[in-house]
């Protein structure tokens, strides 16, 4: 365990001060952490990852799991400058990235070190902060509990997102082709350019038809939703017979009336799934899969990480009204 001797007393933080828009997001200050227990280490943060979570958890929708930190915040990249005893999978002074139960938006933050990786060779620091929740959430989500397989057909929602753009990536270079919905034809374009087979703008069109006319008509085999709402029943239209789907959030809602008989009749199952409140062993086993399947496809180049801006920590409502525009494109990321 190294000694805390020469840390600061205090780091910097971003605090919800009630439930509400960006406004509520207030700069302070919160002491120091000056015990680790196991496994865990302290990371001096250099850049964090925004992600919708953050959101949900800014506006009282999202409260965080018992015994995560108040603070938001669930990936982040920097240096390790204390470990616990016993904790010895990375050195002080090692670069790692990390997903973490909340405590992203300040200076230094606490993870455990079985849900840290190496930040792959040749990435920024800004880059490497956008990985760990947008890459766990995709392998569990698309390949784990979805099933993904090579030939299949795999149709994506908010594909500019960076669940999305990393969804796009990681189908096709396992072999699918890939369909994915976006708001504007800039964000299709964008779309093509990372793999994806079809793109639509789903403003103009409509994403089921397009589907079935993509497939010759036999739907996608796999579909990732985050949008919800009327998207639920649409998602069935638009899968084929045996078709998986994978909720991860309900932007548009998750009360909805539907006719639950397609489900029968295609066969389909609608399952979904939250990484945050998981057990740490299953995030652990989570983070060596991606380890395993996607850092090689990351450092190859064959998957990209996409930084749509960056902002200083103090500036973290700035981050999230550029979030809740939806104009963006890839990652959003602070820095302390």
């Amino acid at each position: 365990m190294s000694s805390f001797s020469d840390l600061p007393s205090s780091i910097n933080v971003i605090t919800i001060d009630r439930p509400g828009g960006p406004d509520v997001l207030v700069p302070g200050t919160r002491p120091m952490p000056h015990h680790l227990d196991d496994h865990k280490i302290l990371i001096k943060v250099e850049a964090a990852g925004v992600n919708r979570p953050d959101v949900l958890q800014r506006v009282g929708a999202y409260p965080p799991p018992k015994g995560a930190s108040d603070i938001p915040g669930l990936e982040i990249a920097g240096t390790v400058v204390a470990r616990a005893r016993g904790a010895e999978r990375y050195e002080i002074g090692e670069q790692v990235t990390a997903l973490v139960t909340g405590g992203g938006y300040a200076d230094h933050c606490v993870a455990d070190e079985r849900h840290a990786l190496p930040i792959p060779e040749g990435l920024s620091i800004e880059a490497a902060a956008g990985i760990p929740e947008t890459a766990l959430t995709v392998w569990s989500n698309v390949f784990d509990r979805g099933g993904l397989t090579e030939g299949e057909t795999f149709l994506v929602h908010g594909g500019t997102s960076g669940i999305g753009m990393m969804a796009i990536q990681l189908a096709k270079a396992h072999g699918a082709t890939v369909l994915a919905t976006a708001g504007s034809d800039e964000k299709c374009a964008a779309m093509r350019e990372l793999g994806a087979d079809h793109a639509f703008n789903y403003l103009e069109e409509d994403y089921v038809e397009g589907t079935k006319a993509a497939t010759d008509g036999k739907g996608a085999n796999v579909i990732l939703d985050m949008v919800g709402g009327d998207y639920i029943e649409r998602n069935w239209k638009a899968a084929a017979v045996e078709g998986r789907i994978v909720q991860i959030a309900f932007l548009n809602g998750a009360s909805v009336e539907a006719d639950f008989s397609r489900l029968m009749l295609k066969r389909l199952t609608h399952t979904g799934s939250t990484l945050r409140a998981r057990s740490d062993a299953f995030k652990a086993q989570l983070a060596d899969d991606v380890l395993h399947h996607v850092w090689p496809l990351i450092e190859s180049g064959d998957v990209k990480i996409h930084v749509d801006s960056v902002f200083p920590l103090q500036d973290a409502s700035k981050a999230h009204e550029r979030m809740e525009s939806s104009k963006h494109m890839g990652k959003i990321i602070l820095r302390p």
